[in-house]
């Protein structure tokens, strides 16, 4: 990272990123969390997690539902209901042979 970047810029240009990042997830619902999981080896849901994570740090208190509502732009349940399809048995062996080689 340039050290020139004073941290106030550098959190501002990171946040900008995130909220990039979060936008791009919520445009392309066509994107399944498993398909993200076997790539990166991260989906929304971990996402929320971290997000949650970090407001607990804050001293912010936010439950599960509501930072994935966040992330996700609407309730996971709907978010679920009009975008989640069924994993195939392909994309379940991707993601286990993926853990399998972290093991």
């Amino acid at each position: 990272m340039p050290e020139q970047l004073p941290e106030a810029v550098r959190e501002k240009l990171e946040a900008a990123a995130f909220r990039r990042l979060v936008a791009h997830f919520q445009e392309h619902t066509e994107v399944q969390n498993i398909d993200l999981m076997t790539l990166s080896g991260f989906c929304r849901n971990c996402l929320s997690k971290w997000y949650q994570e970090a407001a607990a740090q804050e001293g912010v208190t936010l439950s599960k539902e509501q930072a994935r509502e966040i992330i996700y732009g609407m309730p996971y349940g709907l978010w679920k209901e009009r975008y989640q399809t069924e994993a195939t048995p392909e994309q379940q062996a991707i993601l286990a042979a993926r853990h399998a080689a972290k093991e």
